[in-house]
């Protein structure tokens, strides 16, 4: 048996790996598991960077910005394998909810009028708000700039972002020291079946395909290690529809509310899965479909499009200056090529191209694949914008400009 470590975060969309682990799926591929479970997204990153894991459950974002050398010394990161698509949600505290517009509705449903009501507050609140992210270059942090950016907020300006381990950001929100967070579940669950918080938006319903957590091994690791690497993806994929089959939720959700696993309730860890989720306490759960996409809808392809869309939010944000080179280093994180060469022969329908118009499916899609039938779902941004990773620089020219700057 090969043996591979694997940092994870106690997070539900960690769900592959720990499947992978714990179902025989990585046993199946002559594969034993060691799951290292972190606390924290640097340490993560450090244990994969130097060596410690041989591969990591790792924030989208963060995987670029390590290849692009924005959260360290750079270290060439390849992603081949998605293990999840949205999973978020932005969670206030009563008291910044309450400086919200009070009409009684379910806030998530609409995202535009929430990000202006959320841009009014701003000024109602008895401080600049204090807002909890799990990492600067995490999916979250990106996903609630461009969220709030359309409501002219500029989150360096008018927010202050504070960033805490996901498992912390309850007793965080307990103890005032912040006026909300995003993170991924079950972290808002947490905190609303406490009665600390209020959901104001979710992740799906501001990017209905926004990518999120990844597989991430050093470029070099899977370079030298390809027969390694393919069992490894095929266990991954075989786990993720597992995962994703409604089914498995009461097994999947018992499972991961392990002590060594994310040692919280299966009762909440069950309502992400499900997409039913009350948003205060007290609530009636509301439907959210796709809160949290495992393996349907090739939400497993890395595209490389993707790994643009986030290079793209660093330019903007100015967390990085454009060049051609970043640009190639961006895409290239993202490994399509790994992906269909350890999935060639699984029957699994995939993309014929890496690259796509983000944003720019309105309905489920009939898409060319190189096995079998294929249907994209829909993948629309909040604001009906979409992403051409050939027109990077038009794209970037028709957002507003950072508000204030």
């Amino acid at each position: 048996m090969t043996q591979l470590s694997i940092a994870f975060l106690p997070l539900t969309d960690s769900a592959p790996i720990i499947v992978a682990a714990e179902l025989g799926f990585a046993e199946a591929e002559g594969i034993t598991l060691n799951l290292v479970r972190d606390t924290s997204w640097a340490t993560v990153r450090d244990r994969l960077v130097y060596g410690q894991v041989q591969a990591a459950h790792l924030l989208a974002p963060l995987a670029v910005a390590v290849t692009l050398g924005l959260s360290q010394t750079p270290c060439a990161i390849a992603a081949p394998f998605k293990l999840n698509d949205n999973g978020n949600a932005l969670t206030l505290s009563a008291d910044f909810a309450a400086a919200l517009d009070p009409v009684p509705r379910n806030r998530i449903d609409d995202p535009v009028a929430t990000a202006h009501d959320f841009a009014a507050a701003i000024g109602l609140h008895h401080r600049k708000p204090v807002i909890g992210i799990v990492h600067r270059f995490s999916s979250h942090a990106l996903m609630l700039r461009y969220w709030l950016g359309f409501a002219g907020v500029n989150p360096d300006r008018d927010l202050t972002l504070r960033v805490l381990p996901p498992s912390l950001m309850t007793e965080a929100l307990r103890a005032g020291e912040l006026d909300g967070f995003i993170a991924g579940e079950p972290w808002s669950s947490v905190a609303v079946d406490a009665g600390l918080g209020e959901i104001a938006a979710v992740g799906v319903n501001i990017w209905k395909r926004g990518v999120e957590k990844v597989l991430a091994t050093r470029a070099d690791w899977a370079d030298a290690n390809p027969e390694v690497l393919d069992r490894l993806l095929r266990a991954l994929s075989r786990s993720a529809a597992w995962c994703d089959d409604p089914a498995n939720r009461d097994a999947l959700s018992d499972l991961l509310s392990r002590p060594t696993h994310l040692d919280q309730s299966p009762r909440l860890i069950a309502q992400a899965l499900a997409g039913r989720m009350p948003l205060r306490y007290g609530a009636d759960p509301v439907e959210i479909p796709d809160f949290t996409v495992f393996h349907r809808g090739a939400a497993n392809f890395p595209w490389r499009s993707q790994a643009l869309w986030i290079y793209s939010q660093f330019v903007r944000w100015k967390m990085i200056d454009p060049s051609p080179q970043a640009e190639r280093a961006a895409a290239g994180v993202f490994r399509s090529d790994l992906y269909r060469r350890a999935l060639a022969g699984e029957r699994i329908p995939m993309p014929g191209a890496s690259m796509k118009v983000e944003g720019a499916t309105e309905a489920p899609l009939s898409a060319g694949s190189h096995s079998g039938s294929l249907t994209l779902p829909p993948d629309r941004f909040f604001d009906g914008r979409t992403f051409d990773p050939d027109a990077i620089a038009d794209y970037l020219r028709s957002l507003k400009a950072i508000p204030g700057d």
